[in-house]
């Protein structure tokens, strides 16, 4: 079969839900036995978003191959249940880059370069690079923004070209538009959606199927409506209503043979799909007796989006151990020693996350510290790692002043430094070590029972590192490094075998939860949290 190419545009108001509507096709075909490949196109000038900040664009989610990329790649990842890569994720400012290097290196033979062909012509490229690194059968690919931005123009010239070149059986256009209702007359209005539609139509694009975001059901009419006055069959003008859980999306859109209609407009044979796994956990999340507290710890508090792997992997560990998990969140320079029994009492457990920079460290630190003298079980996952050494260091080993080098480069104690081949004028981007390496556990670890193999791998996203020299002391003193690079040289974990549940890990686990099968850690973590919930 020859690759299909999947368009997913929105339009009207951005935050949509057009990462949403992708992942859950991509599910849906994934069910019907298609080889499935995702990515987002995203027309901000960055080379990618590894140096903005979580206020502006939330979390970084990191590939198995160390890209750095948009959030939506996670939700790719959680529905289609399928490794992402560097050709997953493409911005205005990587395509430039591309093209300029290319240009300064005389590939384009003194062509004055402009941006058609050239610039489309690289978008392209991109486009057909994720079909052919992953061998699959349908590529699905989402257009940021909304139609009508002007740094969006190129990408949908881009896609127009594809469509033509590949021809029609071979591609389709999905629009995602907000259908809004005015309470003052009681009715859902379509005209935002018509203009949309006629906007994508001016640059080319006549859009197969729509999808129509609302927070209540529409009727009939709106539906009819919108499919005369857009140029769409009618059973291919679809719903996408707001529902209780995310993960209730794919079901909700087959409903409506979303997936029988893509396979139709692309001339698809592909059995019904198989979704009696999905079905299963969704109907754990409906069977969840208990609730469990977990405090997230954070610097970027204000934007849940910075921490969306994390929230969505708790959940998963939820699901599993028929546990909702509510989250506390809490704002790391507010907790002290004074104020920490305030803040964190009632809590189940206490997850501090990634980070960077010296804002709120030491409200981490007095967590960390509450946690481990509370019996209270704790999760630092990277810099949580690094926290956890810190307090451990200067609480138990009595080292005072003990610091991470990044925050206190000339400290007394830097228990947390750069490795002796990274010292020097480092660049902020690209420079960490990125990606999935693999981890040797120790027999008899609280990591090597949760899980059940002794070497791993899981995605890194860290510059700094636990400083070798200081291992011994940990040891006696009763933390334990529990997981290292197979070559012993890097820290990878740590814990205390005394404490009800107190890991460390330097990586990124919450990357790799899926909705369907929770991440090990995440999930002997929130079944630490019930344990003590229940003790209690």
């Amino acid at each position: 079969m020859e690759t299909k190419y999947i368009f997913v545009t929105g339009g009207v108001v951005s935050g949509l839900g057009k990462g949403i509507t992708a992942a859950s096709l991509g599910r849906l075909l994934k069910a019907r036995g298609l080889q499935v490949a995702a990515q987002k196109l995203d027309p901000y000038i960055n080379v990618d978003p590894g140096t903005m900040s979580p206020y502006q664009h939330g979390e970084v989610f990191v590939t198995e191959d160390g890209a750095e990329t948009d959030l939506d790649l996670g939700h790719y990842e959680r529905f289609i249940d399928e490794d992402l890569n560097r050709f997953s994720n493409l911005t205005t400012g990587k395509v430039y880059w591309n093209v300029l290097n290319k240009e300064r290196r005389g590939q384009y033979l003194g062509e004055t370069v402009q941006v058609i062909p050239h610039i489309t012509s690289e978008i392209k490229d991109f486009i057909y690079a994720v079909g052919r690194s992953s061998s699959a059968d349908v590529v699905i690919t989402e257009i940021g923004g909304t139609i009508g931005d002007i740094e969006s123009q190129p990408f949908l010239e881009a896609i127009r070209q594809v469509s033509l070149e590949v021809g029609p059986q071979n591609s389709l256009f999905i629009h995602v538009t907000l259908v809004p209702y005015l309470r003052s007359s009681g009715e859902h209005k379509s005209k935002p959606t018509q203009h949309s539609v006629k906007q994508l139509m001016g640059v080319g694009i006549l859009p197969g199927v729509i999808v129509l975001r609302s927070d209540e059901p529409l009727g009939p009419g709106i539906k009819e409506k919108i499919s005369l006055f857009c140029n769409v069959e009618p059973d291919c003008v679809l719903e996408n209503v707001t529902l209780p859980h995310l993960y209730q999306a794919p079901i909700m859109l087959e409903q409506q043979h979303f997936s029988d209609i893509v396979c139709r407009k692309l001339h698809i044979t592909a059995p019904a799909p198989d979704l009696g796994d999905w079905q299963q956990m969704l109907d754990r999340i409906a069977a969840r007796c208990e609730k469990v507290t977990i405090a997230l710890v954070g610097k970027y508090i204000k934007l849940h989006d910075a921490y969306l792997s994390v929230v969505e992997a708790l959940a998963h560990a939820g699901y599993e151990n028929a546990a909702e998990v509510e989250i506390r969140w809490l704002e790391a320079e507010e907790i002290t020693d004074r104020t920490a029994g305030e803040k964190l009492r009632g809590c189940d457990g206490i997850l501090v996350p990634g980070g960077f920079g010296d804002r709120g460290i030491e409200g981490m630190v007095a967590a960390a510290k509450y946690a481990r003298k509370n019996n209270i079980p704790y999760l630092g996952i990277c810099l949580g790692m690094q926290i956890a050494a810190i307090e451990f260091a200067r609480h138990v080993l009595q080292l005072d002043g003990a610091n991470s080098s990044e925050f206190y480069p000339d400290g007394p104690h830097s228990v947390i430094d750069l490795m002796p081949d990274q010292h020097g004028d480092l660049p902020k981007g690209g420079t960490m070590r990125l990606g999935a390496y693999p981890c040797q556990l120790s027999p008899g670890s609280q990591l090597m029972r949760a899980y059940g193999q002794q070497l791993i791998s899981e995605r890194h996203r860290h510059r700094y590192e636990f400083a070798n020299h200081y291992r011994e002391q940990y040891e006696s003193a009763g933390m334990l490094i529990t997981g290292t690079s197979p070559d012993g040289r890097l820290v990878e974990a740590v814990e205390i075998p005394a404490h009800p549940f107190y890991v460390g890990v330097q990586f990124h686990p919450e990357f790799k939860s899926r909705p369907n099968h929770a991440h090990p850690i995440f999930r002997a973590f929130v079944e630490a949290a019930l344990r003590r919930q229940k003790a209690r």
